[in-house]
């Protein structure tokens, strides 16, 4: 597997799909497996493998949060025709693995074909002494218990990242609230991105699948609007798997810290990449709503103070007490201690307030509210310095 791998670092299919339509999606999988050798290719005879969607919450597969059930099941018949025993699972963010994953669409069709729920919620402590930023990880057991695999993001927009995707998937390895810890631990993007390329060489996917037939813009990733792009990524390299992503909403991939990582670690290549199907003019799309303004806050950091740059400078999430219902997600999410943001003096019928002197700017609260009801919004002098 590795060796085949290496034979196509910088290598992605581009594969066309206007519908979320069974057949089409289907032949549409089956065209870009076969044009990075095969289904039989990323597995051996008595393996098991592990597909690894994207279920970041319990909503339905028409808001664009999750990988989508018809290429779940395009995957699983593919790879079930071709000989594999396979499972599945992910860690969402908030809620149980077992809702979420039946509210996602995607419980169904795994019991239609006899896909087992693997364990997402307990896991094991495993050393990883390459790691550059994270010498250790808490993995599911369900993922060390498989031989491989298959991992199936999402394109969509993230206001901590840029963009979320085929490095980034690796997230949901970790099981339940321990990925908050890491939010907490690395409040420095670059140290988060870097913690997110370890992970992903520690685990090491033989194949990862984009669904972009409807991506998601805007207040993602999980309140952004769906967007059509029509179309699949398929790749043996998640830095050039995510780079081909960004290069379709036309943002510059190094912009995206998960893929300038990525290839720092040696995880894949962006610079140069080997297209396969069809081509990428065919996909192009300058209007998608994502953030495409460099990071000043670098450049501001040695004339600035870091707290000048934090407050004033640096986007921040901002509730709409217009959307909100007062759920308290946001307050349950929140990674510090002690909380960035509560209820004001305990009142639970009015919105939850910041206290932006410890926020991390992780935009977890922004992430999992499950009701549109936080935006990011960069502050006044934030805006001047990028004009």
């Amino acid at each position: 597997m590795e060796t085949m791998q290496d034979k196509q670092a910088g290598t992605v299919a581009l594969i066309r799909c206007d519908a979320y339509e069974e057949e089409k999606v289907f032949q549409a999988v089956q065209r870009g497996v076969e044009l990075l050798g095969g289904a039989s290719r990323f597995f051996k005879e008595g393996e098991a493998l592990l597909l690894k969607p994207n279920v970041l919450s319990g909503k339905s597969p028409d808001r664009a949060i999750t990988t989508h059930p018809t290429v779940f099941r395009a995957v699983i018949k593919l790879f079930q025709e071709a000989g594999a025993t396979l499972s599945y699972g992910d860690s969402p963010g908030f809620g149980k693995v077992e809702t979420v994953v039946q509210k996602a669409g995607l419980a169904p069709v795994a019991k239609e074909y006899g896909v087992p729920l693997a364990n997402f919620s307990e896991g094991r402590t495993i050393s990883f002494p390459e790691g550059t930023m994270s010498k250790q990880f808490t993995i599911a057991e369900g993922v060390l218990e498989a031989d491989g695999i298959v991992s199936l993001s999402k394109l969509k927009t993230h206001a901590l990242t840029r963009m979320t995707g085929a490095v980034k998937n690796q997230f949901g390895c970790i099981p339940g609230l321990l990925k908050g810890e890491f939010h907490g631990r690395m409040q420095r993007i670059d140290h988060f991105a870097s913690m997110l390329a370890d992970l992903t060489r520690l685990l090491a996917p033989r194949l990862y699948i984009m669904d972009g037939i409807v991506g998601m813009e805007g207040n993602g990733p999980g309140n952004g609007t769906p967007i059509d792009l029509r179309v699949l990524l398929f790749s043996t390299d998640p830095v050039a798997l995510d780079a081909a992503a960004c290069h379709i909403v036309c943002l510059d991939p190094k912009l995206v810290p998960t893929i300038v990582k990525g290839k720092e670690q040696g995880l894949g290549v962006y610079d140069t990449i080997h297209w396969l199907g069809d081509p990428l003019e065919d996909f192009l799309c300058p209007e998608f709503d994502v953030n495409r303004k460099r990071d000043w806050s670098k450049d501001a950091s040695g004339k600035l103070s870091s707290r000048l740059i934090k407050n004033y400078v640096t986007p921040r999430p901002v509730i709409l007490k217009d959307k909100c219902t007062v759920c308290g997600t946001c307050v349950k999410v929140c990674p510090v201690d002690p909380k960035a943001l509560q209820f004001p003096k305990g009142d639970k019928t009015v919105p939850p307030e910041f206290d932006y002197s410890r926020c991390i700017r992780c935009y977890c609260c922004q992430e999992m509210c499950p009701d549109s009801a936080i935006i990011v919004k960069t502050p006044l002098l934030g805006n001047l310095i990028h004009r």
